[in-house]
């Protein structure tokens, strides 16, 4: 195996000022992933960036005020099979020593020439849905975002068995590249608020996220 690291500097775009978790703006984990895609991507052209394994999200980065862009590192390691394991890392001054700190991992593997077909969902509601919650509530009540992330649309769906929801993307993405292949993250930002309102029937707080087994993207997600 093989490890380095690379500088990355992130650009801070207005709508993550809608982002903010106690009163502190923090960075999106989907941007997080776009970052680790775009880096492997410029890196080894030869992985496949449509799926990501074994996701990880350990600590919010924190996006400082009044600030244009935040001094990052992606650590790269590559495996004996081929595979890219990435991390997004910042450095954190304390009183005598800096240390690094973890935000988000993902492991992406080399493209295959035969990828198994993934069936999209059936886009109607579950069929034993037991709980609906308009999505305005959502964003009032359980996850106080501001307007920019409101993505989900209309009645979020709860049952036993997951949640289902309509989202929609605000055209807010600047043009790249590798938004392109992968889709504009929001949609999935706010898949993710829905399962902190699915994981809120299950306890006495709204849990966020922190990660995935998988996640294969099958056509990128456009704003509108």
């Amino acid at each position: 195996m093989t490890t380095w690291r690379a500088p990355v500097a992130i650009p801070v775009q207005p709508w993550f000022a809608d982002h903010c978790f106690n009163g502190k703006v923090v960075l999106p984990a989907v941007e997080t992933m776009l970052l680790l895609a775009a880096g492997v991507a410029e890196s080894h052209p030869e992985i496949d960036i449509l799926v990501m394994d074994n996701g990880r999200f350990t600590r919010f980065l924190e996006i400082p005020a009044g600030s244009t862009s935040v001094a990052a590192l992606i650590e790269y390691r590559k495996n004996e099979n081929g595979s890219i394991h990435a991390k997004l890392l910042s450095r954190r001054q304390f009183k005598v020593v800096t240390r690094l700190q973890e935000h988000g991992e993902i492991l992406f593997s080399p493209v295959q020439e035969k990828r198994k077909h993934v069936a999209e969902l059936a886009p109607e509601a579950l069929p034993d849905s037991e709980t609906r919650i308009p999505a305005a509530q959502v964003y009032r009540e359980l996850v106080p975002f501001g307007p920019s992330y409101h993505t989900l649309q209309g009645t979020l769906h709860l049952s036993a068995q997951g949640a289902w929801g309509r989202l929609k993307a605000p055209a807010l993405c600047t043009p790249d590249s590798v938004r392109d292949i992968i889709g504009s993250p929001f949609p999935l930002d706010g898949a993710f608020h829905a399962a902190c309102v699915l994981g809120q029937r299950s306890a006495d707080f709204v849990p966020f996220p922190v990660g995935f087994s998988r996640r294969i993207i099958i056509r990128p997600t456009q704003p509108g």
